[in-house]
């Protein structure tokens, strides 16, 4: 007896794609990873295996973008610049030439101020005063009748020719100070003496004629009158009264020995 076909035989399997070959997708899935992905969702396999393929060929593709560092992209682009530098050198622009640096200009440098020397050795005065000026300091003798010595270090500043605190500049040359010998005081102004002159003595009273003698040795009488006597001719000589008449000053009879009236003729 024929009996009758099977009625629950089983549809015959589709055929499988290229495309869908698990060796196709497993590669793709690790070169390419995104077309990777997309082939094992059009591909005949069960879902868990695709969710599984998905998560691992995503966490394969992050990897390498994850780990590379941000500088790397910016060493290569300068590497790329150099190595375009190098093969072109016509295209490099040359390096802008830096401004010439400017000079400021130097400070005003201020004018020394005459310091106070009064009182002190020159020697001392010279040293602190030809530390501020380009010059020599002069010095001249107080007193206008005592000459300065060569060696007057020693010698004591009465005057000084900028009083102190004055800007000295280019005065400073012609500083000059007036000096005393030590141990002498300071005169009032620099025109004073120091030793005063010699004053003319007034002339003395004229001495008392001498009282005319005799030549014994006695006192004639004064016929002349007056106070005047003179001892001898001798002392009328001395007097320049000789030659002595009778009526004049200190004549006497012992004065004209031959009574003519003219005494001490000869």
């Amino acid at each position: 007896m024929y009996q009758p076909p099977y009625p629950y035989a089983p549809a015959p399997a589709p055929v499988r794609r290229w495309w869908q070959h698990p060796a196709l997708i497993i590669t793709a899935l690790v070169v390419l990873p995104p077309v990777g992905i997309a082939l094992a969702w059009a591909s005949r396999w069960q879902q868990p295996q695709k969710i599984v393929a998905t998560v691992l060929s995503g966490v394969w593709f992050l990897i390498p973008l994850l780990s590379d560092s941000p500088e790397e992209p910016a060493a290569d682009a300068k590497a790329g610049a150099v190595a375009a530098a190098s093969a072109s050198p016509s295209a490099a622009s040359p390096s802008p030439t830096p401004p010439p640096a400017t000079t400021a200009p130097p400070a005003p440098v201020a004018d020394p101020l005459m310091p106070d020397v009064v009182g002190k050795p020159f020697e001392q005065a010279e040293k602190t005063v030809e530390d501020l000026i380009t010059g020599e300091l002069q010095a001249l003798s107080a007193y206008r009748d005592v000459e300065l010595p060569a060696a007057h270090g020693p010698w004591l500043v009465c005057f000084q020719s900028f009083r102190p605190g004055i800007a000295l500049g280019a005065q400073g040359a012609a500083t000059t100070v007036h000096l005393v010998a030590p141990g002498t005081g300071c005169p009032a102004t620099t025109d004073t003496n120091l030793r005063r002159p010699p004053t003319t003595a007034p002339a003395p009273d004229p001495a008392p004629d001498p009282t005319p003698e005799d030549d014994g040795g006695s006192t004639g009488s004064t016929d002349g009158g007056g106070s005047v006597s003179y001892r001898n001719c001798a002392a009328v000589r001395a007097a320049g009264a000789a030659p002595i008449r009778r009526g004049d000053p200190g004549y006497g009879r012992h004065l004209d020995r031959d009574g003519d009236g003219v005494g001490c003729e000869r």
